[in-house]
């Protein structure tokens, strides 16, 4: 007897074998770092009693090495990495510690040789569980600064406040950001805001890797018909997590404050004939060549919808100048709260 829709029903089958292999890679991970956090547990605890040194540690990777040759990443460079990485995470919160498990191994060898504190080791790891980074993703996130470029975001906090107005009930940290990097468009300095949203939905995977995966594209060029004229949006996203639409304007110049006019504008139409009950009120983000902060904070303390302004860059920005900037703004937060 003929299916009436025999592909359907292959599709479920494929479904199931996918969901059952992903949940073996998982356990698999999970056994794999639960073992090297036991095995980084036991010499540092030797060594620090001083039963061990580094010379026993040595000698324990040459037996292994002996005994079981086929046994990988049981040098004397692998059981330091799962030493340190004991030794970085043992006093952590329990929250943080029950992330590890969910990351591969590669993942937490790259976040403990490039990060430098506490903090930015939780900001990766939280960002690499959250948006399930591959290697190569999570390499190019920390080149782009994007913990960085997160705390160093003067508007964002803005935003949030104009969210819980609104009435949005979870505000999520790295969502929104001053500076996004497009590196992967290669644009030429001397661009139009067409060639701007041609390369960016051209190139939407990395786009979508820049801006999050809970963004999900919803189209270019968006219609919204308001009286009996019909206009467009660059770019429509729906966000997942804030459960709200996110509208993108594109400027290939400067920021001027008479483009926040047409960005409310569209936000007012997209709640009042695009938003579905359940969902929450449209944010709004305007994206330019290049901003004044001071000019924005003037133009954006009157703004009533959730609206972001942010610039974009067409290369990855110098990682040692935003780090510097970074501890030159938590030097000035010091002080702040000292004099207060």
């Amino acid at each position: 007897m003929l299916m009436m829709n025999p592909a359907h029903h292959f599709t479920e089958v494929i479904t199931l074998i996918q969901q059952a292999r992903q949940r073996a890679v998982a356990s698999i991970n999970r056994e794999l770092i639960e073992l090297y956090w036991n095995v980084g547990t036991y010499i540092s605890q030797k060594v620090e009693i001083s039963e061990w040194g580094d010379g026993t540690v040595m000698q324990l990777a040459d037996y292994l090495q002996q005994q079981h040759p086929d046994w990988k990443g049981f040098s004397y460079r692998g059981l330091y990495r799962m030493r340190r990485f004991y030794e970085t995470y043992r006093d952590a919160p329990e929250f943080l510690t029950a992330l590890l498990s969910k990351i591969s191994w590669t993942n937490h060898l790259i976040i403990l040789a490039q990060c430098k504190t506490p903090e930015e080791r939780q900001f990766y790891l939280l960002l690499t569980t959250k948006e399930r980074y591959s290697t190569r993703e999570l390499e190019r996130q920390i080149a782009s600064g994007i913990y960085e470029r997160v705390m160093l975001s003067p508007n964002v906090e803005t935003v949030r406040t104009q969210l819980q107005e609104k009435g949005h009930n979870l505000i999520s940290d790295g969502i929104f950001r001053d500076q996004y990097v497009f590196e992967f468009l290669n644009l030429p300095e001397r661009h139009s805001e067409r060639d701007l949203q041609r390369a960016l939905i051209q190139n939407m995977k990395r786009f979508l890797l820049e801006l999050g995966r809970d963004f999900t594209f919803m189209g270019e060029e968006y219609p919204v018909q308001v009286g009996m004229r019909d206009f467009r949006l660059d770019l429509l996203f729906y966000h997942r997590d804030l459960r709200c639409l996110v509208a993108f304007e594109l400027k290939a110049g400067p920021f001027e404050p008479e483009y926040l006019g047409k960005l409310n504008f569209y936000l007012e139409a997209l709640d009042r004939d695009v938003r579905k009950p359940h969902e929450n009120p449209s944010i709004g983000i305007l994206l330019c060549a290049s901003t004044d902060q001071a000019v924005v904070e003037y133009a954006l303390s009157r703004t009533l919808s959730p609206t972001l302004v942010a610039d974009y860059t067409r290369q990855l920005p110098d990682k040692h100048l935003l780090e510097a900037k970074l501890a030159e703004f938590y030097q000035l937060n010091q002080a702040d709260s000292e004099d207060n």
